[in-house]
């Protein structure tokens, strides 16, 4: 089955992070900026939080909020759910179904390696579909 490791070395590497501190109205520009769903929120190298266009939308937009004036710290999420780099494709969508999340961390040794969407994962099982749904074929036309 695929782990996370195979996805991340299959995607471009860039992490997309913010401080805590930041407004809010960075994290959406940068979100803008770099086509994602989600930033990492980091105090140096810790994982603090993340901060999702979802965390925007209800939490600023909804309750009336300013972008300029509101910290990103008062509306991440956290405490982050994250997953290894070994962790199977499989395991990270029941988590992302059980949790409403779409976003995962992979953390390897203490240390954030990557990000792993729903889009993601949801490729790579159409990729393995495709995989199998192949060599079927092969077989009874072999």
């Amino acid at each position: 089955m695929t782990t996370v490791r195979h996805l991340l070395g299959s995607k471009k590497s860039a992490l997309f992070t913010i401080g805590p501190d930041a407004p809010v109205l960075e994290a959406v520009r940068s979100m803008a900026e770099h086509g994602v769903g989600a930033l990492l929120v980091m105090r140096g190298d810790a994982l603090a939080g993340i901060i999702s266009e979802r965390d925007y939308a209800r939490k600023v937009v909804l309750l009336g909020r300013a972008s300029a004036d509101t910290p990103i710290a008062q509306i991440m999420s956290s405490p982050v759910v994250t997953v290894s780099p070994d962790t199977n494709v499989q395991r990270c969508m029941v988590l992302m179904t059980e949790r409403r999340i779409r976003h995962l961390p992979v953390v390897e040794n203490g240390r954030v390696i990557g990000v792993v969407s729903i889009g993601d994962l949801v490729k790579s099982v159409i990729q393995e579909q495709q995989r199998t749904i192949e060599e079927l074929e092969s077989y009874i036309h072999g």
